[in-house]
């Protein structure tokens, strides 16, 4: 596997994110990089598709204040983390295994796993496999298809136009997903991590590896995770914002199926899209410190 690794000066006077990073060595060979700021219950912070840890700076900010350890790790082919060359390189499987790899190498306990987008994808199943590891969850704009019901068709046309464009915009995907306009020193935060296009495989293969049939080779331990979430009665926070057409239908999943969801607030973060940690990233990170601290 040829890794890539994006030059740290890329990363030079980033807005809002004074974080310095700290990395982990995969035994397979990349480097996986993170944040890891404040002291206190430890809350991962997992990002999704096309985005990295920058993704969370309001949430840390707020988390860091109120007495909490954030952990915001890049996953790999994102961020400051190491790039597999080649889309090839990708699978969910793989992804899964070293955000597990990282986890562990940290020794991190008691969590509360935060994902949004890929980062619930991702992080549900590591919930559900190492159910001793995590104490709660916060799911924010994500889900955990199967392939057994049609994807929206929003994200159809994402993963098409990410499959066939010549090139991948990057700050152009995130800024879609976002209800405000962000600052051109925000986006040039979100193209950092990609000097070229040959540093972008893992954004371009991300779409085409969500479980979209129902014979998808990832669509069966997805249903095996849903079992499994629908016995999780720890603390379970469904944080959805009120503008996401991709996710947004998620919310109800999870509060009628999980019973850690029941009988619990739930907030819907107003004006917000996809992205609900740029358009509303302080108020997210209050529900969070609010659920930890509950």
């Amino acid at each position: 596997m040829r890794l890539l690794r994006t030059p740290d000066e890329r990363f030079a006077a980033l807005p809002d994110f004074p974080y310095a990073p700290r990395y982990v060595e995969l035994p397979d060979g990349p480097r996986m990089a993170y944040v890891d700021e404040g002291s206190g219950p430890v809350v991962l912070l997992l990002h999704g598709e096309p985005s990295w840890s920058y993704l969370y700076r309001h949430v840390i900010r707020v988390l860091v204040a109120g007495g909490v350890r954030a952990v915001a790790p890049d996953l790999i082919g994102f961020g400051r983390s190491d790039k597999p060359a080649e889309v090839a390189d990708h699978s969910y499987a793989r992804h899964i295994a070293w955000t597990r790899t990282f986890v562990e190498a940290l020794g991190l306990r008691d969590v509360t796993l935060v994902g949004q987008d890929w980062g619930g994808l991702i992080g549900l199943r590591l919930a559900v496999a190492d159910p001793g590891r995590y104490a709660a969850i916060v799911a924010a704009n994500t889900g955990l298809p199967t392939g057994d019901f049609p994807m929206p068709e929003t994200w159809l046309r994402f993963r098409e136009a990410v499959r066939t464009a010549p090139s991948f915009d990057v700050p152009r995907g995130i800024q879609s997903g976002c209800r405000t306009t962000l600052a051109p020193e925000v986006l040039a935060a979100y193209d950092a991590p990609f000097p070229a296009d040959s540093y972008k495989a893992g954004p371009r293969a991300m779409p085409g590896l969500v479980p979209a049939a129902p014979d998808d080779v990832e669509a069966q331990p997805n249903r095996d995770a849903w079992d499994e979430l629908n016995r999780w009665s720890k603390p379970f926070l469904v944080a959805f914002s009120d503008g996401d057409p991709i996710t947004g239908p998620m919310a109800g999943v999870f509060q009628g199926l999980v019973p850690g969801a029941k009988d619990r607030r739930h907030p819907v973060l107003a004006g917000a899209g996809h992205f609900l940690q740029e358009d509303a990233g302080e108020d997210l990170g209050q529900e969070i410190l609010r659920f930890v601290n509950d």
